[in-house]
């Protein structure tokens, strides 16, 4: 295969990734969407979060379920023996709750949900609650770092309808 033609299929491949992802964000809009609505943004460990959300749906949508979860996820960033530098990306926590069951949703419909959604305690992600565990935490933490977003799903046939908005969980200090 000559040079010509790796560039030919290369920039058909890249083409036909941009349509299919364009296609799916566009079949998402035509079904609905939800609005997450938080009154704050950064809470405490053993703090409840409280938000609302609004679901709107273009066209009848069959449902699975509708949940509202709270979610973390770590990313580390680790040198390796020759220099280069590797990142990884893991959920290290969900949990939430199901606001509605399987149901067929009309076209049109509109509604607003509220959700109740607790903050885990810091000791139930570092494992340990002493003052060694911490400071062991604390050390091993640097280059680590842990997002959370609240994430509302309405899972359903075909394409889900989802959104997530960002919040911040403070660490307590050492001391």
């Amino acid at each position: 295969m000559d040079p010509e033609q790796v560039k030919i299929l290369l920039i058909a491949g890249a083409v036909a990734a941009v349509g299919g992802a364009a296609g799916y964000y566009i079949a998402r809009y035509l079904k609905g969407s939800i609005t997450v609505s938080l009154p704050r943004t950064a809470f405490n460990p053993g703090e409840q979060i409280e938000g609302s959300f609004q679901l709107l749906t273009r066209k009848e949508v069959n449902g699975n379920n509708l949940t509202a979860v709270l979610v973390a996820t770590e990313t580390t960033r680790e040198r390796g023996y020759n220099g280069k530098t590797r990142t990884r990306t893991r959920e290290i926590y969900r949990s939430g709750q199901t606001l509605e069951q399987a149901r067929v949703y009309p076209a049109g419909y509109a509604a607003s949900y509220e959700f109740k959604i607790p903050v885990p305690a810091e000791q139930s992600l570092a494992g340990t609650d002493s003052i060694l565990g911490q400071a062991l935490n604390m050390l091993n933490s640097f280059g680590r770092r842990i997002s959370w977003k609240v994430e509302v799903r309405l899972d359903a046939e075909g394409v889900d309808l989802a959104s997530s908005k960002g919040v911040t969980v403070n660490r307590p200090g050492l001391f």
